[in-house]
């Protein structure tokens, strides 16, 4: 079958021969190629779309909107060829080039299900909101404490480390805080509250003793310059358009220079991996086929190492493909748990309200970073809740708008519009997603792509215990803003489709025991043991706290143990 040990000619094979490959080149797998290259291994990094050059390709994201064909704005062709993407907040007419073709791309939502994607060199690593958080202990014990999934098979100790190692290279500024459900990490000097958000903050944490606060935004923007060509931020609120100062972690600004300037990283764009090369007799992967984008000849290259960091789906897509002899249902799929315990975080729901005083102040700059309010649900004994599990987190912001006129005329009426008015705040919650068995995304038996691959199938939801929280979230959210003395305060709720968060994750668990998990402690597939997954797919659960740092740390981690591993003949 495809996915077994085929004869070869030799001679290509020898060209075609690495000692790693990685699978994708967004936030994890611009990581692993910098760690692999650094660490002396000639890595081949696989990217399915094209090249983008970093400033370079960062079209039109200098001009002011009025300088813009469309002034900022989507076209109806827009909405046509990309009904999914451009829903997302990100996708405008400059940053719109970053997202995928939906009509080009498909795939079928058996449920409501919006995959948000970006084909090309950075993958999402270019429009991802940066919000960086760690992962505390409540978060890698909870399956284990409340019997949701599996139990993780590492703790915060074993990626500790990994987090410390990691942070001063991405970037990260915020603020210490000690707090025990958010462990702090290395810090830049954070982006200053200003002064509305500053006041709700001191009111939240006088009015409530379970123990909220309200915190700056922990975000990868460059508060001073991490190292050449890269910050400080400018306040522009731009980001999804590509910075061209550097200002913010991305894996063109970042992780994919540092694997370039090893000399040992070969990268090709336009390289769609169909399947993963299995021998039977070795028991480990030997390589990978591609397809080319452009040309669609297929093509083969070899490795003594694999990391698959093509994104949650993309990574599920790759591993249900690769079947053989022995595995005749994916890659790694004896536990049949591979595509299955799809999560995404829900959101979309919270409060908003106006605030009157501050008159004399406003603030300087488009902050491209918010608030934070960390979990305080389900942390300990006098925070359980009885009709749900786990919790959820808030982010948002406080800004002051401009007094509207409805009619006028010349400069009077035009000086009139620049005229400060009230002060405002929304916050909007992030809750954790429970991971379920039925949560899945499976090959069409009977669609397939301008590739000739098949497409997959999602079957996703949300269910009573996320729409039990989401009760909570919304009245949280009032009742904090409402404490702090915010006025005419509204709720809302939006219910945005899973997918659309953009966290998803969990279709190729971590886990102690291969019956039911498809990767061990150390993101390494427990049947194939010189495959390696740190990209979304790896989680066990989904916390509610943004996750690319994790996958960053545990990228970083699993290299390391990998050439360690391949130094003692291991691999």
């Amino acid at each position: 079958m495809p996915g077994d040990s085929l004869n070869v000619n030799n001679k290509a094979v020898a060209q075609n021969t690495y000692d790693a490959i990685v699978v994708g080149s967004g936030i994890s797998g611009g990581w692993a190629a910098k760690e692999l290259c650094e660490k002396g291994l000639k890595t081949l990094v696989l990217e399915r779309g094209r090249n983008i050059v970093h400033i370079q390709d960062y079209t039109d994201t200098t001009k002011a909107p009025w300088e813009l064909k469309h002034h900022g704005n989507l076209t109806e062709k827009d909405k046509q060829n990309s009904p999914v993407q451009s829903k997302c907040y990100a996708y405008n007419e400059v940053s719109g080039h970053f997202f995928v073709n939906d009509v080009e791309n498909p795939y079928n939502q058996v449920k409501p299900f919006d995959w948000i994607r970006g084909y090309h060199v950075g993958g999402r690593s270019l429009m991802w909101g940066r919000q960086c958080y760690r992962w505390s202990d409540i978060d890698f014990e909870a399956n284990a404490k409340d019997g949701h999934g599996v139990d993780w098979p590492i703790r915060y100790k074993d990626i500790a480390p990994w987090y410390s190692y990691v942070e001063p290279f991405v970037g990260i500024n915020g603020t210490v805080e000690n707090l025990p459900q958010l462990p702090d990490s290395h810090f830049l000097p954070p982006m200053e509250l200003n002064c509305l958000e500053k006041h709700v903050a001191e009111r939240i944490k006088a009015s409530f003793k379970d123990g909220r606060r309200l915190i700056s935004g922990r975000s990868a923007n460059h508060t001073r310059q991490v190292s050449e060509g890269r910050g400080p931020c400018q306040f522009r609120n731009k980001c999804h358009e590509g910075c061209p100062f550097g200002g913010y972690f991305s894996s063109n600004s970042a992780t994919l220079p540092a694997a370039m300037k090893t000399g040992n990283m070969t990268l090709r764009p336009f390289s769609i991996v169909k399947e993963v090369i299995y021998d039977k007799e070795t028991k480990k992967a030997k390589g990978v086929v591609i397809i080319d984008a452009e040309t669609m000849k297929t093509e083969e290259y070899f490795a003594k190492i694999i990391f698959l960091n093509a994104s949650t789906l993309g990574t599920t897509s790759i591993l249900l493909n690769s079947v053989s002899d022995t595995f005749p249902d994916g890659l790694g799929n004896s536990s049949e748990q591979v595509g299955h315990n799809l999560m995404d975080h829900h959101y979309g729901v919270g409060a908003y309200g106006e605030f009157d005083g501050f008159e004399d102040q406003y603030y300087y700059g488009r902050k491209p970073n918010g608030i934070y309010i960390p979990r305080f649900r389900n942390i300990n004994e006098a925070t359980k809740q009885k009709d749900y599990v786990r919790g959820f987190g808030y982010q948002g912001g406080g800004s002051r708008g401009r007094i509207t006129h409805d009619e006028g005329i010349g400069g009077e009426y035009k000086d009139a519009m620049t005229e400060p008015g009230k002060w405002s705040m929304g916050i909007g919650s992030w809750g954790e997603h429970l991971p379920y068995y039925e949560n899945k995304a499976t090959l069409s038996k009977n669609k397939k792509d301008k590739w000739g691959l098949p497409q997959l199938d999602i079957d996703c939801e949300f269910k009573e215990n996320e729409k039990t929280m989401r009760k909570d979230m919304m009245n949280s959210a009032k009742e904090m803003l409402e404490a702090a003395g915010l006025k005419n305060v509204s709720t809302f709720d939006y219910m945005p489709n899973p997918g659309f968060c953009i966290h998803e994750m969990g279709t190729a668990r971590m886990g102690k025991d291969p019956k039911t998990s498809v990767l061990n402690g150390n993101n390494q597939m427990h049947e194939v043991k010189n495959v390696f997954i740190t990209d979304g797919s790896c989680m066990t659960s989904s916390a509610c706290q943004n996750p690319s740092l994790t996958y960053m740390a545990l990228t970083a981690r699993a290299c390391d143990f990998a050439v360690k591993e391949l130094k003692k003949g291991n691999l």
